[in-house]
């Protein structure tokens, strides 16, 4: 099933599996699409369970000069080992930077000793490498990348910033089974704004599961506002979001 709302195309599947090789098909096309038209293609991977199903059916397609592409990341944790199985840059190393001859991959880094610094540093890249395609997900407390509610700006100046992270946003990564307890998560991050995100030509949001039904109805249903930091999507001129039956079970 597909419907608009607003701007934003919405296509319902029945299942995540389904929903992720959908998305995947359609990354790919615009990929292969700007490849005969730009020399390069600059995208930034969202790293949640969210996005499993997608990644890996993204690595499998064909068509696609990787070479010509250079992939960013939206957020990190402030503060984890480097070695941690839950920064997002080594989820996405892991599931898709290390499978793919990507011409480069750029990491945010969590851990280093000037955080200011760093967020210059990446919004410098960005600024040298106009984002064509985000792909994406939502929080279950409307999040994009880590733009919570209470850090959330539409017309945020920078393109890269530190946030303090919300109780919600930090019980997801709970319920996601990526940490043990609340107290294990951390409290900051770097994170890509939400006009950083909105900037790019192409935005793909993949957002599966029973567990964010109500995001998808806010996101959806909801006046646009940062109180719901993710119903910017219905603004954006080119954005596809990806809903499985269990995520749409409350439109």
């Amino acid at each position: 099933m597909t419907k608009k709302i607003d701007s934003l195309s919405v296509k319902q599947y029945d299942d995540r599996i389904s929903m992720g090789n959908a998305a995947a098909a359609a990354v790919a096309d615009t990929i292969q699409r700007l490849q005969t038209e730009q020399q390069t293609v600059n995208m930034v991977f969202a790293a949640a369970p969210s996005q499993n199903e997608f990644l890996e059916m993204l690595v499998e397609s064909h068509g696609i000069d990787w070479t010509r592409v250079n992939a960013f990341h939206m957020d990190e944790y402030v503060g984890l080992p480097a070695d941690a199985d839950q920064r997002f840059g080594n989820f996405l190393q892991v599931r898709l930077f290390d499978k793919l001859p990507f011409r480069s991959a750029n990491y945010l880094n969590g851990n280093a000793a000037d955080t200011a610094e760093e967020c210059s540093r990446y919004s410098n890249l960005l600024l040298e490498h106009p984002i064509d395609i985000v792909c994406m997900g939502i929080g279950e407390n409307c999040h994009i990348a880590f733009n919570d509610p209470h850090v959330a700006n539409f017309s945020d100046p920078a393109l890269v910033k530190v946030v303090d992270l919300d109780v919600a946003c930090r019980q997801q990564q709970v319920n996601d089974n990526c940490f043990d307890v609340l107290n294990d998560v951390p409290t900051h991050a770097l994170t890509l704004t939400i006009p950083a995100l909105m900037a790019a030509d192409y935005v793909f949001c993949m957002v599966p599961g029973a567990n964010k039904a109500d995001a998808v109805r806010h996101t959806l249903l909801d006046e646009i506002t940062p109180v719901y930091p993710s119903t910017v999507l219905r603004k954006h001129r080119n954005a596809i979001l990806f809903i499985d039956n269990e995520s749409a079970s409350k439109l």
